[in-house]
Protein backbone atom coordinates (compact mmCIF):
# COMPACT_ATOMS: atom_id res chain seq x y z
CA UNK A 1 0.00 0.00 0.00
CA UNK A 2 1.30 3.56 -0.76
CA UNK A 3 1.57 6.05 1.49
CA UNK A 4 -1.16 7.95 -1.04
CA UNK A 5 -3.29 4.73 -0.41
CA UNK A 6 -2.75 5.03 3.07
CA UNK A 7 -3.70 8.80 3.49
CA UNK A 8 -7.00 8.09 1.52
CA UNK A 9 -8.49 5.22 3.71
CA UNK A 10 -7.01 7.36 6.77
CA UNK A 11 -9.36 10.39 5.50
CA UNK A 12 -12.01 8.09 4.72
CA UNK A 13 -11.93 6.46 7.79
CA UNK A 14 -11.82 9.95 10.02
CA UNK A 15 -14.31 11.08 7.82
CA UNK A 16 -16.79 8.54 8.85
CA UNK A 17 -15.47 7.57 12.34
CA UNK A 18 -17.62 8.42 15.65
CA UNK A 19 -16.74 10.94 17.84
CA UNK A 20 -14.67 8.61 20.26
CA UNK A 21 -12.52 7.26 17.66
CA UNK A 22 -11.79 10.88 16.25
CA UNK A 23 -11.26 12.04 19.30
CA UNK A 24 -8.74 9.33 20.14
CA UNK A 25 -6.84 9.78 17.15
CA UNK A 26 -6.29 13.22 17.60
CA UNK A 27 -4.74 12.66 20.87
CA UNK A 28 -2.64 10.13 19.22
CA UNK A 29 -1.25 12.77 16.55
CA UNK A 30 -1.29 15.59 19.08
CA UNK A 31 1.92 15.43 20.21
CA UNK A 32 3.71 15.43 16.73
CA UNK A 33 1.20 17.82 15.17
CA UNK A 34 2.40 20.27 18.52
CA UNK A 35 5.60 19.47 19.45
CA UNK A 36 5.48 20.85 23.71
CA UNK A 37 8.79 23.38 24.00
CA UNK A 38 10.55 23.01 27.30
CA UNK A 39 11.46 25.78 29.48
CA UNK A 40 14.21 25.35 32.17
CA UNK A 41 14.68 28.04 34.70
CA UNK A 42 17.66 29.09 36.04
CA UNK A 43 18.30 26.97 39.11
CA UNK A 44 17.08 23.79 36.88
CA UNK A 45 20.12 25.21 33.97
CA UNK A 46 22.50 25.99 36.98
CA UNK A 47 22.06 22.54 38.24
CA UNK A 48 22.55 20.91 34.70
CA UNK A 49 25.73 22.74 34.25
CA UNK A 50 27.15 21.60 37.59
CA UNK A 51 26.27 18.02 36.96
CA UNK A 52 27.86 17.87 33.62
CA UNK A 53 31.31 19.73 34.67
CA UNK A 54 31.26 16.96 37.60
CA UNK A 55 31.18 14.20 34.97
CA UNK A 56 33.25 15.27 32.35
CA UNK A 57 35.72 16.09 35.05
CA UNK A 58 35.16 12.53 36.70
CA UNK A 59 34.23 13.59 39.88
CA UNK A 60 30.49 12.47 39.46
CA UNK A 61 29.17 9.42 40.88
CA UNK A 62 28.26 7.80 37.87
CA UNK A 63 26.98 4.06 37.50
CA UNK A 64 27.09 1.30 34.50
CA UNK A 65 23.62 0.26 32.66
CA UNK A 66 24.33 -3.10 34.15
CA UNK A 67 24.72 -1.77 37.94
CA UNK A 68 21.58 -0.22 37.62
CA UNK A 69 19.49 -2.84 36.16
CA UNK A 70 21.04 -4.76 38.81
CA UNK A 71 19.95 -2.56 41.84
CA UNK A 72 16.29 -2.11 40.45
CA UNK A 73 15.67 -5.68 39.66
CA UNK A 74 16.90 -6.08 43.54
CA UNK A 75 14.99 -3.15 44.80
CA UNK A 76 11.61 -4.52 42.96
CA UNK A 77 12.15 -7.77 44.35
CA UNK A 78 12.42 -7.04 47.79
CA UNK A 79 9.85 -4.57 47.28
CA UNK A 80 7.09 -7.29 45.87
CA UNK A 81 7.94 -10.34 47.87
Amino acid sequence: MTIEQIRKELASYIKHADEEKVKAIYTLLSTDMHPKIYEIDDDFANELEERKIAYQSGSAKTYSWEATKAAAVKSFKEKHQ
